[in-house]
C-alpha cells in the first residue's frame, strides 16, 4: 500500500518547496552577502542568499528511508518486493538518502499541495517503530544487548555464498561432526562446500571476524583439524580485512590458505573477489 501510493503521488508529481540557501558562486544568484564581498573583495565567487525550488525536502526524504528500510529488510514477498524497489527508485534521482526516527512522522505540517502525504507519513511510521532501535541516543530506556559479530560475519558470509555460489557446488554451515563414537565430543564447522555429483567434500572454511598481522596458531590448527575430520586437503581461514602477512602453506596433507571477504565498500564487489579465490582454490 506505501509502495503504491508513493508510485501514485510520482505519476502526479512529488511535492516541492523553497528552501533557503547560501552558497558562494560564480554567477549572482538571488541577494549578494554584502558583507561577505566587502571583506574578500579579492574572492571572485560571490557569496549569495536565494531560495531553491526542491524536492530533497523532509516529506520526500522519509519516505525514501522508510522504502529503503523496507527494501533491505528481507521480509517483503516476490510479489511485493519489485513494487518497494521501484517506489523507491522514484525517490532516489532527487533525494537524499537521510535517515529519520519515527517521531519526524508526526506534528508535520500539511497544506492543499501535500495533503495526500499524512496518510504515507502514517505508515512511514508503523515501518519505522517496528524497524529496531538506532546508534542514536533517545528519549526511551531499553535493556542493553551484545550483537555477537562473530556470528553476524560467519552468517552473513554463508548466506552470500548460497546465493551466489555457481551450479555443482553446494554448501553446508554449522555442519556438526561427531569425534566420538557417543556422539558427545564434536565439531561445529562453520562452512563446508560439497561437489554435488560425488559428494565429497572441496574444502572447508572458517570464518574469523577480527583483524591480526597474520593467522593465529590457535586458528591454523582448528581449520587443520576439520580438514582432517572431512578428509578435505583444502583448509581456509575468512578474514573481514585483508592480513598483512597472509597464509597459504602445506601442514601435512592439509592446504591451510587465508582468503578475505572485505567489508569495506561495495559489499558485491568484496564478495565477487572472495568467490573468485575460493573458485580458484576448489577447481
Amino acid at each position: 500500500m506505501l509502495a503504491r501510493r508513493v508510485l501514485d503521488r510520482g505519476r502526479k508529481g512529488f511535492y516541492r518547496t523553497y528552501l533557503a540557501k547560501t552558497e558562494r558562486l560564480p554567477y549572482i544568484r538571488g541577494q549578494i552577502d554584502i558583507k561577505h564581498t566587502i571583506e574578500k573583495p579579492w574572492d571572485v565567487r560571490v557569496r549569495c542568499h536565494y531560495e531553491e525550488h526542491t524536492a530533497d525536502i523532509d516529506d520526500n526524504q522519509i519516505l525514501a528511508w522508510t522504502l529503503s528500510r523496507i527494501a533491505r529488510s528481507g521480509m517483503c514477498s516476490e510479489r511485493v518486493l519489485p513494487t518497494v524497489r521501484r517506489s523507491y527508485r522514484a525517490l532516489q534521482g532527487f533525494v537524499t538518502l537521510n535517515p529519520h526516527t519515527p517521531r519526524a512522522c508526526v506534528g508535520r505540517l500539511y497544506n492543499r499541495l501535500n495533503d495526500d502525504y499524512q496518510p504515507l507519513h502514517a505508515l512511514c511510521r508503523f515501518f519505522l517503530e517496528q524497524s529496531g532501535p538506532s546508534h542514536e541516543m533517545g528519549d526511551r530506556r531499553m535493556l542493553p544487548f551484545l550483537v555477537d559479530m562473530s556470528r553476524l560475519y560467519e552468517l552473513f558470509v554463508a548466506e552470500w555464498l548460497k546465493v551466489h555460489l555457481p551450479y555443482g557446488i553446494v554448501l553446508k554451515s554449522q555442519e556438526k561432526v561427531n569425534i566420538d563414537k557417543a556422539g558427545t565430543l564434536h565439531f561445529d564447522i562453520d562452512l563446508v562446500l560439497y561437489d554435488v555429483d560425488s559428494g565429497l567434500v572441496q574444502c572447508v572454511l572458517d570464518t574469523k571476524y577480527k583483524t591480526p598481522v597474520e593467522p593465529a596458531p590457535e586458528d591454523i590448527a582448528q581449520i587443520v583439524a576439520y580438514s582432517e575430520v572431512k578428509d578435505c586437503q583444502e583448509a581456509i581461514l575468512v578474514y573481514p580485512t585483508a592480513l598483512a602477512q597472509p597464509l597459504d602453506e602445506w601442514i601435512g596433507d592439509n592446504r591451510v590458505r587465508s582468503l578475505t571477504f572485505s567489508l569495506d565498500g561495495d559489499l558485491e564487489e568484496a564478495g565477487q573477489r572472495f568467490l573468485e579465490d575460493l573458485l580458484s582454490v576448489t577447481n
